[in-house]
């Protein structure tokens, strides 16, 4: 489904999990995270189980992770930057931290 990166056009140094990765310029938390070779972004909070991106456009929220300075964030939704710190959030998530609207919830 996905293949890793070999090279990065415009690169950009970020880490996650304390695990130094690199992306292009412009590229999504998600694109960055999956083309470096993360697939597991946080753990269901009713089974553990791993989760990852679904549908890549920000419907599913499947793929929260947590920026240092940010929050908690869909890495679907967000551009990768210079320096930026991610990490899996923890299985309870504070909702008033995802900047989700409660009238766009489902």
């Amino acid at each position: 489904m996905f293949r890793l990166r070999t090279h990065s056009t415009d690169p950009v140094t970020f880490s996650f999990e304390g695990r130094r990765l690199t992306a292009s310029r412009g590229d999504t938390i998600a694109a960055a995270l999956l083309g470096s070779g993360v697939f597991i972004f946080r753990n269901s909070p009713v089974s553990s189980s791993p989760r990852a991106p679904f549908c890549m456009i920000g419907n599913c929220y499947e793929c929260f992770v947590r920026v240092e300075a940010m929050g908690v964030v869909q890495a679907c939704l967000t551009e990768i930057t210079e320096g930026m710190k991610i990490s899996k959030v923890s299985n309870l998530i504070d909702e008033s931290e995802t900047g989700i609207k409660e009238s766009s919830k489902r």
